[in-house]
């Protein structure tokens, strides 16, 4: 006899995701700032203390950097949890920030960790070629002084294609975890392909953010208070329009 528990359980959701056009980018800035707009005096505080976060670990030699890709994940879960709860009509709280330590927390640690030793290979990458070029230029020689600086350029160009590819598969990676419960290395499988298959978008997307960039820091920077909350309020609404979640 055969038995059977209805309704059958939905798939799990395995990382699936969508070509999307390029006029979605607009769109994607728009919930933003609609996200943004239903209560923005939370929002600048919330940014403010991750700006006062981000920056104080930053300032702190060596480790302190590291520290920052360590907690990136878990602060972005939580600015995109907070986006959802708005999405939802609950109310915002400035302690939304911390919600990534507090759901799913290892799988984003796990992310910040992996994050944090590309990081490392990219600057141990270019510190290599700076080295290598402060050594032919103490050596004094016009010859090799044009090697030490070509070989500087070199690695500087190295570690920004090299942080291309990073960032593809960081972006989506912590909405992933946390919302859809992905091991941590198929989450940015799942964000590394999606941005792929998606490049004119976010081709689109990232030159409109850096000239919203560009205007926000005008300001003594203050324009960043807005900016800030609405290009997470963007994330969260690219993630919900490119991934086929369950």
């Amino acid at each position: 006899m055969l038995k059977e528990n209805f309704p059958i359980p939905a798939p799990m959701f395995n990382g699936a995701s969508r070509h999307v056009d390029v006029g979605n980018a607009f769109d994607w800035l728009r919930q933003g700032w609609a996200i943004f707009i239903v209560n923005p005096g939370v929002w600048m505080a919330i940014t403010v203390i991750l700006i006062v976060i981000l920056f104080g670990l930053a300032i702190v030699p060596w480790f302190g950097q590291l520290a920052v890709y360590l907690l990136t994940p878990l602060l972005i879960a939580g600015m995109l949890l907070g986006c959802r709860k708005v999405e939802r009509d609950e109310a915002l709280e400035i302690s939304d920030l911390f919600a990534g330590f507090q759901s799913n927390t290892a799988g984003l640690l796990m992310l910040g960790v992996l994050y944090m030793l590309a990081m490392l290979g990219v600057f141990l990458l270019l510190i290599l070629f700076v080295g290598g070029g402060v050594a032919g230029m103490m050596m004094g020689n016009p010859v090799a002084v044009g090697i030490a600086f070509g070989g500087f350029l070199l690695g500087t160009l190295l570690s920004l294609l090299l942080c291309v590819p990073i960032v593809m598969a960081i972006w989506f990676a912590p909405a992933l975890v946390v919302f859809n419960k992905l091991q941590p290395v198929d989450a940015l499988k799942a964000s590394f392909h999606a941005c792929l298959k998606n490049t004119p978008v976010f081709l689109v997307y990232g030159l409109i953010s850096l000239v919203l960039c560009f205007f926000a820091a005008l300001p003594v920077g203050l324009g960043f208070l807005v900016l800030g909350p609405v290009l997470a309020g963007s994330v969260y609404a690219s993630y919900r329009d490119i991934f086929i979640a369950a």
